[in-house]
């Protein structure tokens, strides 16, 4: 089997490696559509579009199984989603609306497959509720003097600097981080792909 990762993040990597498969990686550049402002069907969407992308990019009618693995992770607040910050203002907004409350993770997962030469799909996402200490207005400023905030959703990770902040989950701490692989396995494994 011919395993392929569509995204570039160093963080899914690391958790998809943990599977213990060879895979490689094949970042999704197709601009992202959304269509939706409901974070289940916007990450379940965009990780639709990043695995289409790149199994069409890979796709031959040979019997060999292509698996290519598109994720997509967003953080909503109050039911709005939060995105990779614009820049310090906006990533200050975040981290003050979601300090001393719960939000939630979202993370979509599809796998582009094949079965006897067949191009198949499946879709799945899990959701995580994430409690956040009450920050101070110095432990925010010194939180957005790192370089952690500005190219992560919600504008934090939850494996860094921000984790003393994070007073527990209630879910899946890999999804937050963005692959839930515990699901991811066991889909794979029911799917016959590993």
């Amino acid at each position: 089997m011919r395993y392929v990762l569509a995204s570039g993040s160093p963080r899914r990597k690391e958790l998809l490696g943990s599977l213990g498969i060879n895979f490689e990686i094949i970042p999704a550049e197709g601009e992202e559509i959304i269509t939706s402002d409901v974070p289940s069907e916007v990450v379940t969407s965009l990780s639709q579009q990043k695995a289409k992308e790149i199994f069409h990019k890979l796709f031959t009618d040979n019997k060999d199984t292509l698996v290519v693995i598109g994720s997509d992770t967003v953080v909503s607040y109050k039911e709005k989603i939060l995105g990779k910050p614009i820049d310090r203002e906006d990533a200050k907004r975040m981290i003050e609306s979601i300090q001393g409350d719960i939000h939630e993770v979202y993370t979509g997962v599809t796998l582009m497959y094949t079965d006897e030469g067949e191009p198949k799909e499946f879709t799945f996402y899990e959701c995580t509720k994430v409690r956040v200490f009450a920050m101070t207005e110095a432990e925010v400023q010194d939180y957005l003097d790192t370089d952690e905030p500005y190219d992560k959703a919600g504008a934090y990770g939850i494996q860094g600097i921000f984790g003393k902040y994070v007073a527990g989950i209630d879910g899946d701490y890999n999804c937050v981080v963005g692959l839930p692989v515990a699901r991811l396995y066991q889909e794979m494994k029911r799917l016959g792909l590993i």
